[in-house]
């Protein structure tokens, strides 16, 4: 119960308490492109993060750029000199404080079904892997979300009628196993950020592991079962725990803890043991939560979700809750830019950031 009252004190102590190596991540609409750092390294650094999450772009023909990482997740395999622009880029940027950057690789498309070829999609975690660590990257941003095809939902399988949930689980399993070793083959001491991982299940199970099958992403826990079987000693897993987007107090962080320590051992991981080894939990804040429904304003601050107090609040209660990592999501405010300097985010919430990572 002590880790209870501690969190329940947060709010009056938190920033002169808040552990050194504790980080921040900045991922949201303004996820920067290696030339975008290579170029704006020095505006990004002034910033109160620890270091972002950022993609990499290779070009589809002469004149048009793209999104590895909205494609790494299907029946084609990248090649090393598609990227290496890219990979270039990220060699060259000279990072001094941002210790703490993460390759974004989705689940997307998610064409491709568990009992296919999966050669593609393990040829092009170890590509982003490797790049990743060419960069002196922190590792992987595992982007879990089933944005297109419904790779972890087994209703949606396409041989769903003809294969069982324990078929599929298996096969999924091996398949978690193999993307691990692959990934691990490039970089063995990788820190792979997912946003969301366990904890969902147990959610979405409302804690009864025999839901698995019903839902949507229930096949996500036998692939991170399949990981954690193939995970070398130096392997660091992070839940980020997106489900806390709008956290303000410190019981719900204390709830989530509970969760993540404790609920989702009750059928939902494989190997308890090899997740508390490897597993640490960290938390999402999304800065302009229901911007579409209540607008963001940066000139009345009174009218969003989280004030620049609120959020200094919600970011300390986050990170000392943490066992390392807070990342910050925002869609309509702009940590940086093209021109050098933010966009629609009032100099207010850059001090509360500030004053959470250095108490006056």
């Amino acid at each position: 119960m002590r880790w209870i009252i501690i969190l329940l004190l947060a709010p009056c102590c938190f920033s002169q308490t808040l552990p050194t190596h504790h980080k921040l991540i900045e991922f949201g609409w303004d996820e920067p492109d290696t030339s975008f750092m290579r170029v704006h390294v020095l505006q990004m650094e002034a910033t109160p993060f620890d270091g972002c999450v950022f993609h990499l772009n290779y070009m589809k023909d002469a004149k048009t750029p793209a999104n590895f990482g909205w494609e790494c997740w299907g029946k084609r395999a990248f090649k090393a000199s598609e990227l290496q622009a890219a990979t270039d880029d990220l060699q060259a940027t000279k990072f001094r404080r941002f210790s703490e950057n993460f390759l974004r690789f989705n689940a997307v498309p998610g064409d491709i079904d568990w009992f296919d070829d999966y050669t593609p999609v393990l040829q092009n975690i170890w590509l982003a892997a490797n790049i990743a660590k060419l960069g002196g990257c922190r590792g992987i941003l595992l982007d879990t979300e089933q944005y297109d095809g419904k790779i972890f939902d087994y209703t949606k399988q396409r041989d769903a009628k003809t294969r069982s949930w324990d078929d599929y689980g298996k096969q999924v399993r091996l398949r978690g196993s193999q993307f691990m070793n692959a990934l691990q083959k490039a970089d063995p001491d990788c820190t792979i950020f997912m946003t969301f991982a366990y904890t969902l299940l147990l959610d979405q199970a409302e804690g009864d592991s025999k839901k698995l099958p019903q839902i949507s992403y229930g096949l996500l826990a036998p692939f991170l079962d399949g990981m954690l079987d193939a995970a070398g000693p130096r392997i660091k897993f992070v839940d980020g725990y997106e489900e806390s987007y709008g956290y303000k107090t410190a019981a719900e962080f204390a709830i989530v803890r509970q969760r993540f320590s404790i609920g989702v051992l009750k059928g939902f991981i494989a190997d308890p043991k090899k997740y508390q080894q490897h597993f640490q939990l960290g938390y999402g804040i999304w800065l302009d939560l229901n911007w579409r429904t209540k607008g963001w304003s940066d000139t009345d601050l009174s009218k969003n979700y989280f004030t620049p107090e609120s959020f200094e609040v919600a970011v300390g209660l986050g990170l000392s809750a943490s066992d390392q990592y807070v990342w910050i999501y925002t869609e309509q405010p702009r940590w940086w830019s093209i021109d050098g300097a933010t966009q629609k985010l009032p100099a207010a919430y850059l001090e509360a950031l500030r004053h959470v990572r250095r108490p006056e």
